[in-house]
């Protein structure tokens, strides 16, 4: 297994993925969009969400080719992952959501232990397509996470102000 790491700063939106001391790869939001550009080892992929409340996310390489698609579930907690006829499983392994794997029926596996900034990633693949959905699906949640918090704030201090 190879160990890969990433970091973010503080109010970025785009992380950075090293390979020891060398960057190999980002994955970087647009701005109030639903889109995400991947890079990882010169392959580019854009991540695109679909949906409101059922949301799904379409993957593209450099060409505009859909070479995947992510299906969430409604708890935030797992994911399925189909990338160019492979299939994958995403799952948190703890309650406080800074551990996950990600399972491939072609024996892949990655497991990562990650915080809001930074984070740890061992792989027994060179799938840079896998590893990234992984990292997206992560992503994804962070930012689930933080909306969710967000209108429950601003319920709480309407309802304070009335």
């Amino acid at each position: 297994m190879k160990t890969l790491n990433w970091k973010k700063g503080l109010f970025s939106s785009a992380y950075q993925i090293y390979f020891g001391s060398k960057q190999i790869g980002s994955l970087s939001n647009r701005s109030f969009s639903q889109t995400c550009e991947a890079e990882m080892n010169g392959k580019k992929y854009t991540f695109r969400t679909k949906g409101f409340l059922k949301q799904s996310t379409e993957v593209y390489n450099e060409f505009g080719k859909l070479v995947g698609e992510i299906q969430y579930n409604s708890w935030m907690t797992k994911a399925q992952i189909s990338l160019e006829s492979k299939y994958y499983y995403w799952k948190y392994n703890n309650m406080w959501n800074t551990k996950w794997a990600m399972q491939g029926d072609d024996n892949t596996q990655i497991n990562a232990c990650t915080n809001s900034f930074s984070g740890d990633i061992e792989t027994n693949t060179d799938n840079e397509l896998a590893i990234l959905s992984g990292l997206f699906v992560t992503n994804y949640y962070m930012q689930m996470t933080f909306s969710v918090i967000v209108i429950v704030f601003i319920s709480i201090f309407m309802s304070a102000m009335n």
